[in-house]
């Protein structure tokens, strides 16, 4: 559900800048300093947006004189995965709490509304959110496209950490700190993979489940830009229930008949993949896991004792958690997640990073702060990278990175596997993969905007 050698890309700053600095070593615009700063005026290379100040006046709902309401969380409480993606909540209670320590933003403390959509409530926490919030900040709910219509509708805009309906990935109102549009990808993985173990891309198929059509649009969408990276499709025609098996061996045997050696995964994990990888594993098939961010976790590191995952590896547009030693950004944000007591991951790297462009931006509108003020001000950020967590983005036009790495699970233990320099990104035009309309799963408009739920209501930047 989130993203991700040839040429290093340079990011060069155009129209806005904010988020970025030009001091320190880079690594394809990443900074890779050699200790973390402690101070709470900068978060990596970003100079922090919270601090005292006078803005004022009750300029929208959810803004007070004294206050700014937001609404955030995730999917904790489903019951067949407890926890799914609790760390994006965390993150952004961590930084809610440091922001508010150094004064809120322009003297306004921040107040967060943390919802549990538990993948089923998304609608009912959305309807919540509608009546008080003024914004959605770094939240990531699996079903959000069950909720869309009731976010546009009440001109709730957002700033989510990740999106996964394609009505909500390129919907009006949103913007991202790191985009996964329906019409471009990130590809890196596809291209390094092929490169680095050719004979297993030689017949590869995806982990599929009953979860929703919208996760099988993201597949169709993985699974081409993995052909176009050269991977042969076997299609073994495996698709599990979201919700579990009484016994995933019938499915292991069908990848075993279809000869796969390449899995492509994005559920998350839990007993669902664990009891598949484990079954795959019980009859001697050892393939090459390909997986998505969301599975860089405690959990499923914990999980491999036995080696069973040794072979799973991970895209990724982040600096690792464990290279925090040489990057401030990724060095603050445990910090302060670990002072609330809350679990971090990479999907907290995505929260954190979208509640500093939202930060950045409100302090930018000062007490001019509404919803079209915040719009006017997003749609110009085009070169971001949460003051150094991930490589940079183009938030503003809704573009993903064109640049990533493959991290590597050994053991208990993720590590970064290429580049092989750490902190270091992979870069290339090439790896901003152009998806074909027949693909996308909604409708644009001229602006790449998803129509579906289009309304002259609906706030536009100007």
């Amino acid at each position: 559900m989130v993203l991700v050698a040839a040429t290093v890309l340079t990011a060069s700053a155009c129209n806005s800048n904010r988020g970025t600095s030009s001091t320190g070593s880079t690594s394809a615009g990443v900074t890779t300093a050699t200790s973390a700063s402690s101070t709470s005026s900068t978060f990596g290379t970003l100079a922090s947006p919270c601090g005292p100040g006078s803005a004022h006046g009750a300029t929208e709902q959810g803004v007070t004189d004294t206050s700014i309401r937001i609404g955030y969380g995730d999917d904790r409480g489903f019951s067949q995965s407890p926890g799914l993606d609790q760390e994006m909540g965390d993150a952004v209670t961590a930084l809610i709490k440091w922001c508010n320590d150094q004064g809120g933003i322009l003297g306004r403390k921040i107040v967060g509304d943390d919802y549990d959509a538990a993948i089923t409530q998304v609608n009912t926490v959305m309807q919540q959110a509608c009546k008080s919030d003024f914004m959605l900040v770094g939240e990531g709910f699996a079903l959000d496209e069950a909720a869309e219509s009731t976010r546009i509708g009440c001109n709730l805009a957002a700033v989510p950490g990740f999106t996964v309906g394609p009505d909500v990935a390129n919907a009006p109102e949103m913007y991202q700190a790191v985009p996964n549009p329906v019409d471009y990808l990130p590809a890196s993985v596809y291209y390094e993979v092929a490169k680095l173990f050719p004979q297993d891309v030689t017949a590869f198929d995806a982990l599929h489940t009953t979860l929703t059509s919208a996760t099988e649009v993201s597949y169709a969408k993985d699974i081409l830009a993995a052909q176009a990276a050269g991977w042969k499709l076997a299609n073994c025609g495996v698709k599990i229930s979201y919700y579990g098996e009484p016994n995933y061996t019938p499915f292991a045997q069908k990848f075993q008949a279809c000869g796969a050696k390449t899995i492509y995964n994005d559920l998350g994990p839990g007993p669902v993949l664990f009891g598949m990888m484990t079954a795959n594993f019980q009859l001697g098939l050892k393939p090459l896991y390909v997986m998505e961010t969301n599975d860089y976790t405690t959990q499923m590191s914990s999980w491999n004792t036995s080696g069973i995952g040794d072979n799973v590896y991970v895209r990724d547009a982040f600096v690792p958690l464990e290279e925090a030693d040489i990057n401030p950004a990724v060095a603050k944000y445990v910090s302060l997640v670990a002072a609330t007591g809350g679990k971090v991951s990479q999907l907290g790297q995505q929260a954190a990073s979208s509640f500093l462009l939202w930060a950045t931006e409100a302090k930018a509108c000062g007490s001019t702060l509404t919803r079209q003020c915040m719009i006017n001000d997003l749609s110009k950020v085009h070169n971001w990278t949460g003051g150094g967590l991930h490589a940079p983005t183009d938030p503003g036009n809704n573009t993903p990175p064109q640049c990533g790495m493959l991290l590597k699970l050994t053991g208990t233990t993720f590590s970064q596997y290429y580049p092989s320099t750490k902190g270091q990104f992979d870069c290339n035009p090439e790896y901003l993969f152009k998806i074909p309309q027949s693909a996308w799963g909604t409708t644009l408009n001229s602006d790449r905007i998803a129509t579906k739920f289009l309304s002259a209501s609906v706030i536009k930047p100007q």
